[in-house]
């Protein structure tokens, strides 16, 4: 009995095993496929053993973009985005009135504060508040008062968190024509911006 044709491939169903496709157009487990031949089409005339490189061909290029696919999208790191403050200073210098008053006279308000002009206090009581509000851990804000005596520098610590509060340890260091006062207290951010020592 005859070979038969199914999809192409000659299928010889007088071999053990109930057929095979004839060793004709077989070449390592692969039948040969023109390239330019028709869906469906016979191979009765073709004897080649020669593998079928149009396919392999698309099978590498299909490949390498895949792989350069893969190294774009999973190699190395995203673009790095700088941490920028929450907040940045007011452009003119000045505090608003509520915020000053949410700082209830600050440390500067104490016994370091003696000696110092309302000016002068006011002066320090807006570095304690840029300091907690925008000034990085162990950085200092500096001040100066109207005379040239009278200066003086507040520190923050690093915030930490109290409940939904951010809050941070200060130091304040007021200078009046000797050595430093130094006085240390810790104030919580409210929802406005403002800070509030705790007591």
């Amino acid at each position: 009995m005859g070979g038969a044709w199914y999809g192409g491939v000659s299928i010889d169903p007088g071999v053990a095993g109930g057929g095979q496709i004839s060793d004709k157009y077989q070449h390592y487990g692969h039948a040969h496929f023109s390239d330019d031949a028709a869906p469906g089409a016979s191979m009765a005339g073709s004897n080649s053993r020669e593998p079928v490189v149009g396919m392999k061909i698309r099978v590498a290029l299909v490949s390498a973009l895949l792989a350069i696919s893969g190294c774009t999208t999973l190699s190395g790191k995203g673009p790095t985005v700088a941490p920028t403050p929450a907040s940045t200073p007011p452009s003119s210098g000045k505090l608003t009135k509520s915020i000053i008053s949410a700082m209830g006279g600050g440390l500067v308000g104490g016994s370091i504060g003696n000696g110092l002009s309302d000016a002068e206090k006011r002066s320090a009581l807006e570095a304690e508040y840029k300091a907690l509000e925008y000034t990085a851990s162990g950085q200092r804000v500096t001040w100066k008062g109207d005379q040239a005596s009278h200066y003086g520098e507040v520190v923050p610590a690093q915030p930490y968190r109290v409940g939904s509060q951010d809050c941070r340890q200060y130091t304040q260091t007021v200078f009046t024509g000797g050595a430093g006062v130094t006085a240390r207290g810790t104030a919580c951010r409210n929802a406005d911006g403002s800070w509030t020592p705790l007591t």
